[in-house]
């Protein structure tokens, strides 16, 4: 670990807040193997980071104050169970012995604009966590090892370590064990960027319940699914092309152990994504627990045209959804690298 800077020193030098932006994930394949010791289960699943983002900012408070949250957007339920002040709390904890001094680091206020529906099977919170711990050491200028860091994002949990992998990664154990994956190798060339449909009814999906469920033995034939997520590890690994890809879209489609209990969780999803399948005319995968759907296309803008049709399918009452509202629909891209939030982004207010 390093620390030591002048920000440490004096942090009501920085005037202006962190921000960062904090994006969304899918599974493209999410395979359960068992339940741990510990009462988690074992995964293995390649993920992706995609451009639909919140945004975070962090300002430094006066001494006396207390670390505050206001949250525009998507509604994430009480302020006070937020994983951002949790995250702040525990970069706190363990960032105290780099600050040097008697006193803690100073309190935060937090403004997040949630752009990601929550309970979607999206890691928005999780996101929102990695973000908010990486904000926080940065406002007050304390710097942690990789391992520190990871240690800090397995503890807000599962889903958070992904987010410091900075692209697609393999993600096994509970999802504290994370390997870099090479994106598409032709995916930089003009027209050949895929993108990802994601269409989110409105009803959530508990990730707790859909693992009970799967406990209670709503689940597929065992193995299927770590088979194809194990092959399109290996092969990104060695360098996989954007078609090559595309021509797998039914396996990957078809490679996650929680839809099952998913659907027992919220059986609304069954006829929901018939009508989905039916609309689209080609594969439709579930990311983590639901209920966002994906479907993958060549390019953003086919993924885009399709997001479209939905729309329109939603208004006419021709694609009916579990929740009480529309479903949430989005063309967005596969980042192949999470880079820091540009400079100029930094310095806009929250």
């Amino acid at each position: 670990m390093t620390g030591g800077s002048s920000l440490a020193a004096d942090p009501a030098r920085r005037l202006e807040p962190v921000v960062r932006l904090a994006p969304a994930k899918v599974n493209l394949t999410l395979a359960v193997l068992d339940v741990r010791r510990d009462g988690f289960h074992d995964l293995h699943s390649v993920m992706v980071p995609v451009d639909l983002s919140d945004r975070l900012s962090l300002a430094v408070l006066p001494p006396g104050s207390e670390d505050t949250l206001h949250v525009v957007g998507h509604d994430p339920g009480p302020v006070a169970d937020n994983l951002v002040l949790h995250a702040i709390a525990a970069a706190r904890r363990v960032a105290r012995p780099e600050w040097g001094r008697a006193e803690p680091p100073p309190a935060l206020a937090a403004r997040l604009e949630k752009r990601i529906p929550v309970a979607a099977g999206l890691a928005g919170g999780s996101s929102d966590a990695a973000a908010a711990a990486d904000a926080a050491l940065e406002a007050w200028g304390v710097d942690l090892d990789p391992a520190a860091r990871h240690a800090l994002a397995a503890e807000l949990g599962s889903d958070v370590p992904f987010f410091l992998a900075g692209g697609p990664a393999l993600v096994e154990g509970r999802g504290e064990r994370i390997t870099p994956l090479a994106w598409l190798r032709d995916a930089d060339r003009a027209g050949d960027r895929p993108g990802l449909l994601l269409v989110t009814p409105s009803c959530g999906v508990s990730t707790p319940a859909a693992f009970a469920a799967w406990d209670a033995g709503a689940r597929p034939a065992m193995g299927a699914a770590r088979l194809a997520s194990e092959h399109v590890a290996d092969e990104l690994r060695r360098g996989l092309r954007v078609a090559d890809l595309i021509a797998r879209a039914s396996v990957l489609a078809a490679a996650n152990d929680l839809a099952p209990a998913a659907a027992i969780v919220e059986p609304g999803l069954v006829p929901f994504k018939r009508a989905l399948l039916r609309l689209l005319k080609r594969p439709v995968g579930l990311s983590g627990s639901g209920p966002t759907h994906w479907a993958i296309y060549p390019s953003h803008a086919e993924a885009a045209t399709a997001a479209d049709a939905v729309r329109a399918a939603i208004a006419a009452d021709d694609l009916p959804a579990p929740g009480p509202v529309a479903p949430f629909v989005a063309a967005v891209r596969i980042l192949s690298s999470t880079q820091p939030t540009p400079p100029d982004a930094q310095r806009r207010e929250p």
